[in-house]
């Protein structure tokens, strides 16, 4: 039992590593650096009918940014669909709808922001037979200052922490996981500025303090010794940054999609999520805050398209490649 449990664990921790990893790899963080490796052709091209699903859909929104985040890890079993989130940019310079997000660049041994193509985003996924995206469109005046924020370099890098820990603290700056950036750049966006603060960007620490005062609530891995254990040889999780108490509990509050989606429900009470599940078959859109249940089986209400009846996005046209910010 005690080496099943170690098994389960270590995916989790080896999960949560991977799932900010790219561009690749380093003696620090072999192995996790291979998201997207041996999707085959068929898998590409559903990818990509998706990707051209996904984009109509930001096209007619009539927004300037939509949150985004996808599967591409087996996190289910710890309760968690999505691993990764970004910002999808109407107006960015790399290409229309762009994502601009955290990666953890293994080469470098560093966290950076990378503007990255809707085709890109998704095949930089793990190879899964099925694939799961979810977006929330945020209405008008909210949407504005959040692509204001992503758009703004010297803002968008003032939020980027030096150091990266898939398993970050969401309220120290010590490290920074991918989606405690985007969790930072909505307080960045959507924070009454102070007058005496000038033209200065947001830092880490004051649009923490905003995250907190506005009840923002961090996912809880509840869990056992053997994460603590996992830490201390899987790299990219560390310990220092989360509390003593939550140590000695093996509790770790981390960012994670999940957070972000209930924060900005709570917050944006307008704002529309629509989630969109690709199987071998079909791609099921959902629009509301129920989500879709196991497979991507639709229910009353949801639309379901054949795969076949949709036309896939070219490469060429997407940029799938990666954009440093």
């Amino acid at each position: 039992m005690a080496g099943r449990l170690h098994a389960v664990v270590l995916t989790l921790a080896t999960g949560l590593a991977a799932s900010c990893a790219h561009a690749g790899s380093s003696a620090s963080s072999q192995g996790l650096c291979q998201a997207g490796q041996g999707m085959s052709a068929v898998q590409q091209d559903h990818r990509l009918r998706l990707v051209a699903r996904i984009r109509d859909e930001l096209q007619a929104s009539g927004r300037e940014a939509a949150l985004v985040w996808r599967s591409g890890l087996d996190l289910e079993r710890f309760g968690q669909r999505y691993s990764h989130a970004g910002v999808s940019l109407r107006d960015s310079a790399n290409t229309p709808w762009s994502v601009r997000q955290l990666y953890y660049a293994c080469n470098e041994e560093r966290p950076r922001l990378f503007d990255q193509g809707l085709a890109g985003f998704m095949l930089g996924a793990e190879a899964q037979a099925e694939a799961r995206v979810t977006l929330l469109l945020l209405p008008a005046d909210a949407s504005t200052a959040l692509a204001a924020a992503a758009l703004d370099d010297r803002q968008a890098l003032a939020l980027l922490g030096g150091d990266y820990s898939a398993n970050a603290y969401a309220f120290s700056t010590r490290y920074q996981n991918c989606n405690q950036w985007v969790a930072e750049l909505l307080a960045a966006a959507w924070a009454p500025r102070d007058a005496a603060d000038g033209d200065d960007p947001t830092t880490r620490a004051q649009a923490q303090s905003w995250l907190q005062q506005r009840g923002y609530e961090p996912h809880r891995f509840e869990g056992s010794p053997w994460l603590y254990l996992a830490s201390l040889f899987v790299p990219l999780l560390h310990q220092a940054d989360h509390p003593e108490e939550d140590r000695a509990a093996a509790r770790y509050r981390v960012s994670m999609p999940s957070s972000l989606e209930a924060f900005v429900r709570t917050q944006v009470p307008a704002a529309e999520r629509i989630e969109f599940c690709q199987d071998e078959q079909r791609i099921t859109v959902r629009r509301g805050w129920t989500p879709l249940g196991v497979g991507c089986e639709p229910g009353p209400g949801d639309e379901s398209l054949p795969l076949d009846d949709v036309l896939p996005m070219p490469r060429g046209d997407e940029k799938a490649g990666t954009r440093p910010a």
